[in-house]
C-alpha cells in the first residue's frame, strides 16, 4: 500500500537534513507541523492511562492484602509510557505510543496478584516481557501468531472488552452483587436494590452519556474530556452534599465515593514518588502460586500482549497507508523488540506490561508518519509525572466512564467473525462470554482454543490446526484441572 499523499503540496522527495533523512519525514510525505501535530493528537487520546491505570491497580489487593499506592503508580504510569514512546519514536521510527495495558493490568490486578505479592506478579510480567523479546529475536513470535486463526484472536479482544465493561460498571456502582437470598437467585442488578439512588451513580450516568456522544462527534480526547468534566461534577457534588467515602471506619456507604472521594489535593504539582521502580521479584511466586499456574499466568500475559500488539500495529499502519504489499508495517522486528522491551520494563516499575495502544491511529489521522510524532508523545508524557497528586481527585465513578467506551470500541471488532461458520463461531463465542462472566481472561482464552481444537477434530480437520496451538490447547487442559493435579500431587 502506498504512502498516503500530504494534505497540501508535496514535500521534496529529499531529506532537508540528517533529522529528517533519519526519521523519513519526507519520504512518507510528511512535515514537522504534521509529526507535532499528530503526537499532540495521540497523546491527548490516550493520556487517560495515567488516571485509569493506578485506578485499575490501586483497586486491587494482593495475597499479602497490600495494595499500590496511588500517586507512586500514576508516577511511574507516565514515566515508563514516556520512555517506551520515545524508544518507539527512535528505534522503530514509527508513529506507535505505548503505555500501560488495559485488559493486561486488569489480568494482573484481578487474577494474579491475589494469588502472591505485588512484587512476584510484577515479576511475572518482567518474564513474560523477556520471553516475548527473545520471541522476536528468533522469529517465534511470527509462527506463534500465524498458529492461531484470526477470528479467534479477534474473538480474544472483544473478550477483553466485554470483561474492562463489566469492571467499569461495577467498580462504578452501576452494577451491584444481590446476596444470595431465598427471594431472589439473580447475582448482580442496578445500583441499589434495582434503582439508581446515590449521586455518585448520577455521575456515572452523565459522564458515560457526555462520553459517548464525544466519541459519536469524533472529538479528539473525548475518553479524557469525559473523565475531567466527570471529576469537575464530582467535585461540585461533593462540595455541596459531603457524600463522603464508601467505607468509614469499616462502615459501609453504599451511596458514597468508591476509592477517592473528589477533593481537591494540598498541592497540584509535586516532585514524582518513583519509589515503585525496580520493586519485582521473578521469584518467590513459582513457590508461592504454583508451577502450573504461574507457568499459565506468563503465557496469559503472553498471548493477551502478543496478538493486541500484532493487531495495534497492521492497523496504525493501515491508517497511515504505511503498510507494504504483505501487509507489514516499516521496520517490523524493531517495533515488535520495542513493544516486547516495553513489556518487561512495565513490570519492572510495578505498573503491569505496557504495550501499542490503538489510539495512535488519531495521531496517524492528524498527519503522523514517522517517530516524531513519538518524541512530542513521550515528551508529554513525561510531565505528566509531575501532576501524579490530581490522580487522587479522580473517583472511579468518573474514570470507569473510560472503561466501558474502550469496551464498546474493543467490542465493535465482533463484526469482523463469521458467525454462520460454527467452527469458529462456537469458539469466538466461548471466549468472549466466559472472561466477563468468569471474570477471567484466561478462562475466556483457554476455552476458545480448547473449543477450536476440538471441534476440528471431531469435524476431521485436524491438519487445519496449527500444531503449536494443539500444545496451546493441552497446556490449557493442564490449566483447568489444575485443581484436581494439585489435589493429587500435592
Amino acid at each position: 500500500m502506498a504512502v498516503a499523499p500530504p494534505d497540501n503540496g508535496t514535500p521534496p522527495a529529499q531529506p532537508r537534513n540528517g533529522f529528517d533523512r533519519y526519521f523519513d519525514i519526507s519520504a512518507r510525505g510528511s512535515t514537522m507541523g504534521r509529526e507535532v501535530r499528530g503526537g499532540l493528537a495521540t497523546f491527548f487520546t490516550m493520556a487517560y492511562i495515567v488516571v485509569l491505570n493506578p485506578l485499575i491497580l490501586g483497586a486491587a489487593v494482593d495475597g499479602a492484602g497490600q495494595r499500590l499506592p496511588i500517586p507512586a503508580l500514576a508516577a511511574a504510569t507516565a514515566l515508563v509510557a514516556g520512555l517506551m514512546t520515545i524508544l518507539m519514536g527512535v528505534v522503530g521510527r514509527f508513529p506507535l505510543a505505548l503505555a500501560a495495558g488495559l485488559g493486561v493490568n486488569a489480568l494482573v490486578a484481578y487474577e494474579i496478584a491475589p494469588e502472591m505479592t505485588w512484587a512476584d506478579a510484577m515479576g511475572l510480567v518482567v518474564i513474560e516481557g523477556v520471553i516475548i523479546s527473545l520471541l522476536v529475536l528468533t522469529g517465534l513470535r511470527t509462527a506463534v501468531f500465524r498458529s492461531v486463526p484470526t477470528q479467534l484472536k479477534t474473538a480474544i479482544g472483544v473478550g477483553i472488552g466485554l470483561f474492562l465493561t463489566i469492571i467499569g460498571l461495577v467498580d462504578a456502582g452501576f452494577v451491584r452483587r444481590i446476596p444470595d437470598s431465598a427471594n431472589t437467585t439473580v447475582p448482580v442488578g442496578l445500583g441499589i436494590g434495582g434503582k439508581l439512588v446515590s449521586w455518585p451513580m448520577l455521575v456515572f450516568v452523565v459522564g458515560l452519556l457526555l462520553t459517548l456522544v464525544l466519541v459519536v462527534r469524533r472529538v479528539k480526547g473525548a475518553i479524557l474530556i469525559g473523565i475531567f468534566s466527570s471529576t469537575v461534577l464530582a467535585m461540585v457534588v461533593e462540595t455541596l452534599g459531603n457524600i463522603g467515602p464508601s467505607a468509614v471506619d469499616g462502615v459501609s456507604n453504599p451511596k458514597g465515593w468508591a476509592l477517592n472521594v473528589p477533593e481537591l489535593p494540598s498541592m497540584v504539582v509535586d516532585v514524582p514518588d518513583l519509589s515503585l521502580l525496580g520493586r519485582f521479584n521473578v521469584f518467590d511466586s513459582w513457590s508461592r502460586a504454583g508451577v502450573l499456574v504461574v507457568l499459565m499466568f506468563v503465557f496469559t500475559l503472553l498471548i493477551t500482549d502478543f496478538f493486541d500488539t500484532m493487531g495495534t500495529m497492521v492497523a496504525v499502519g493501515q491508517e497511515g497507508g504505511m503498510l507494504d504489499e504483505r501487509g507489514t508495517p516499516p521496520r517490523a522486528k524493531e517495533i515488535l523488540l520495542v513493544d516486547s522491551i516495553a513489556a518487561a520494563s512495565g513490570g519492572a516499575a510495578s505498573v503491569s506490561s505496557n504495550t501499542s495502544y490503538i489510539e495512535s491511529a488519531a495521531g496517524v489521522a492528524e498527519g503522523a508518519r514517522t517517530g516524531v510524532a513519538n518524541l512530542v508523545t513521550g515528551v508529554l508524557f513525561l510531565l505528566a509525572m509531575f501532576l501524579a497528586p490530581l490522580v487522587e481527585v479522580v473517583p472511579f465513578e468518573a474514570a470507569s466512564t473510560a472503561l466501558v467506551v474502550v469496551g464498546f470500541l474493543m467490542m465493535t471488532a465482533v463484526r469482523t467473525i463469521d458467525w454462520s461458520d460454527y467452527e469458529i463461531a462456537i469458539p469466538a463465542f466461548l471466549t468472549i462470554v466466559l472472561m466477563p462472566f468468569t471474570y477471567s481472561i484466561s478462562n475466556g482464552i483457554g476455552a476458545g482454543v480448547i473449543t477450536y481444537a476440538v471441534v476440528k477434530l471431531a469435524r476431521g480437520k485436524a491438519r487445519e490446526v496449527h500444531p503449536l496451538l494443539y500444545a496451546v490447547a493441552a497446556l490449557f487442559v493442564l490449566y483447568f484441572l489444575r485443581g484436581p493435579i494439585e489435589s493429587v500431587v500435592l
